[in-house]
């Protein structure tokens, strides 16, 4: 019972440092990373905030990665609806000033892409299952056989693309976002040495099994 709290603590810490990375990544004010312009881009033809806008690109991409037969877990729902929420409160707050200089945007930006990194590190810890977007990868590495790395840039050029037509914050920080995020997770992974192929994650069958395991006993 014990280790359940505990993953899902780990998981729930995890959705709320990646909620704040964004908006660190956003705040930083020299341009969005790339699924960020393409949520600030709905959110403005549309209306909504980019919480909810990141949450219903998420309910669209995990309704497509079930389709095309990609297993879903407790985390990929908590990462598709929680993040968006997090972003909504922490925006609503006002808790992060947007920078006002280059340098101090820089600063903000590849601060917020370790607090990602964080968050990535305590979500996918807890074996829950991974996001919507990082499934979206796997069905489409699977269904090509193009390498991952090809996919999720082939991925971000084109949301990034689409955001950026119907609004969204395109620069430098783009840019940087699609160059460092992945150097930042590896730095973080290798600090608290994290081998995430070594984690297994379960389905929400399994999960909903091991809960119904402990309301039994």
């Amino acid at each position: 019972m014990k280790t359940l709290i505990l993953r899902l603590l780990h998981m729930l810490l995890g959705l709320v440092l990646y909620g704040f990375g964004i908006i660190l990544t956003m705040q930083a004010n020299i341009g969005y990373a790339p699924w960020e312009v393409f949520h600030a881009g709905m959110a403005i033809q549309s209306g909504m905030s980019i919480g909810v806008a990141s949450i219903v690109a998420g309910i669209v991409i995990v309704i497509a990665v079930t389709v095309l037969g990609e297993k879903l877990g407790l985390g990929t729902l908590g990462s598709m609806i929680l993040t968006g929420v997090f972003m909504d409160v922490i925006l609503w707050f006002r808790i992060i000033p947007a920078a006002n200089s280059l340098v101090s945007g820089i600063a903000m930006l590849i601060t917020g892409l370790f607090v990602l990194a964080l968050g990535s590190y305590y979500y996918m810890k807890s074996g829950f299952g991974v996001g919507p977007r990082d499934n979206l990868m796997v069905v489409l590495t699977r269904m090509t056989g193009i390498p991952v790395g090809v996919c999720r840039g082939a991925v971000e050029l084109l949301v990034t693309f689409t955001g950026w037509l119907m609004g969204g914050m395109v620069g430098l920080g783009t840019i940087l976002s699609m160059l460092s995020v992945g150097f930042c997770i590896e730095i973080v992974f290798k600090l608290l040495r994290f081998d995430v192929t070594a984690v297994e994650h379960e389905t929400l069958n399994e999960t909903f099994a091991a809960f119904s395991h402990l309301r039994s006993r």
